[in-house]
């Protein structure tokens, strides 16, 4: 299976190689991982008593895992990033992981 760019005019029909790919996917989970990031610190820093026993990797591991999810399924229903849709989701998403992972009382 060779991907093919179809947007770009100088390079239009030629296969894409790993380092491409590698930088379209880059480009793709970085907003989500992104607001992932920035998310995680501000629940952390407002709910710092809280959170104070949650590691910060276990809270950016959930929302980060919870935005690239959303971004990835938001490009399989939509058919292209970026949608609005799509990022509505995201804050949903990423707020409801940092809910249950930080938030939710320890049995």
């Amino acid at each position: 299976m060779t991907l093919v760019k179809s947007n770009d005019a100088t390079t239009c029909g030629k296969p894409m190689g790993p380092l491409d790919f590698f930088w379209h996917l880059t480009n793709l989970l970085a907003v989500g991982l992104l607001f992932a990031l920035v998310a995680t610190a501000g629940t952390k820093l407002i709910w710092r008593r809280a959170l104070a026993a949650v590691a910060w990797r276990r809270l950016l591991r959930a929302s980060g895992g919870a935005a690239a999810g959303v971004t990835l399924a938001g490009l399989v229903v939509f058919g292209r990033d970026g949608r609005m849709a799509t990022y509505a989701l995201m804050v949903l998403a990423v707020a409801a992981a940092l809910g249950w992972t930080g938030l939710r009382r320890r049995a």
